[in-house]
């Protein structure tokens, strides 16, 4: 798979820096590959595309996209674009990460891999379709939270 991932920090009011971002495009093509192997459909939009961008966004800006795209209030994890987006709530994964005693980035991790999984065509809108999502996203996380990763962002 010859994928490019691009992610950006499109917020200020969580300290992400810099090094975080490369050595989560590092470990993003890999991701992609895994979850391209737990695909919930074979011909899923992650098998068409060349490039995936990755916004980290403030709660702000999340509930503002939730709301417009989804028809949903309030900010959240992850919004999955078929076109190739994933929007990630740069303080949902904050609070998250501190509610569950996770790194940060290990956070965005399995949210960036939730995105990728949603690419791959899976939902999670059913009890049994999320479990089968997240056992694949858990999965993926802990494959690629290799002790140089944890080392480096843990």
């Amino acid at each position: 798979m010859s994928l490019e991932i691009i992610i950006g920090n499109h917020q200020q009011l969580v300290e992400i820096p810099e090094t975080w971002l490369t050595l989560l495009e590092q470990v993003a093509a890999q991701a992609a590959d895994l979850a391209l192997q737990h695909a919930a459909l074979e011909d899923s939009p992650l098998c068409h595309l060349a490039t995936i961008e990755v916004a980290l966004v403030d709660d702000a800006t999340s509930e503002r996209v939730h709301r417009e795209f989804m028809d949903i209030a309030g900010a959240t994890d992850v919004i999955t674009f078929h076109h190739g987006e994933i929007v990630i709530g740069a303080e949902v994964a904050q609070r998250q990460a501190a509610e569950y005693a996770e790194p940060l980035p290990r956070e965005i991790l399995r949210y960036l891999v939730h995105g990728l999984l949603h690419l791959a065509s899976h939902e999670d809108d059913q009890p049994a379709a999320r479990e089968k999502m997240e056992t694949a996203q858990e999965t993926i996380v802990a494959t690629l939270w290799t002790p140089y990763l944890a080392e480096r962002l843990g």
